[in-house]
């Protein structure tokens, strides 16, 4: 039996259908405040999530605080991969080194920091009884700090790059289609939130409210889009 390592180029055993990679060969991103690696993303994982969450110095926030708002939303698994962690839940504090895992059910308020430097959770979720979307929201989240700041021409231009190379998650469509709007792209914007429509159903019920169409929505092609 050949004995592989973990430290090489994440494709060991691809040709019977199992993947290796060591957390150091994911690429670390950063949203303006939390730093992770996508391991859902990274590996091709469809039916989970998973992310691992990393501090670079004690007192960092890790788990921005979030209670997965109904019954049916995600359970959340949390382990402790090294350093020591604190998690908040309502009331509670709860003290975390490596080695702890932490299940959390839906509407539960829960949040983290590290307490030590390079402290890393690993988090894996999905939603009781049914099967899991991937999002990609891992690579909206490092340009979320642009579009809060308001430089939405900025967020489309990086934005359109990532959906040309991941062209899998309705949600880049739809929200470089709300970017294009914002920034006065139209033809783009409508060919984008079409796209984000055609892949997910969900999509046509957010444009109906979302401020940021609201310089597109008096487009006839808009119209069409949330009446059909």
């Amino acid at each position: 039996m050949d004995i592989h390592t973990a430290n090489g180029d994440g494709r060991q055993g691809a040709q019977v259908g199992y993947t290796i990679a060591h957390l150091d060969q994911i690429d670390e991103l950063v949203d303006g405040r939390y730093r992770y690696r996508p391991i859902r993303h990274h590996l091709g994982i469809t039916s989970f999530g998973a992310t691992a969450w990393t501090a670079g110095a004690a007192g960092d926030p890790m788990i921005a605080e979030h209670d997965e708002g109904d019954p049916t939303a995600d359970q959340e698994l949390f382990v402790v991969l090294g350093g020591h962690a604190v998690f908040e839940f309502e009331d509670d504090r709860v003290d975390a080194p490596a080695g702890t895992v932490v299940f959390v059910p839906p509407r539960l308020k829960r949040s983290a920091y590290a307490k030590e430097a390079g402290t890393t959770i690993l988090l894996i979720e999905g939603t009781p009884g049914k099967a899991y979307e991937p999002r990609g929201w891992e690579l909206w989240a490092p340009l979320f700090p642009l579009y809060e700041a308001g430089q939405y021409a900025e967020v489309a231009d990086r934005l359109s790059a990532v959906v040309e190379a991941h062209p899998q998650y309705a949600l880049l469509f739809y929200n470089l289609a709300c970017c294009e709007s914002l920034s006065g792209r139209t033809a783009d914007a409508l060919e984008h939130l079409r796209h984000a429509i055609d892949m997910s159903e969900e999509f046509r019920g957010n444009a109906k409210l979302d401020s940021d169409l609201d310089p597109i929505r008096d487009q006839p092609a808009f119209k069409e889009l949330i009446n059909n």
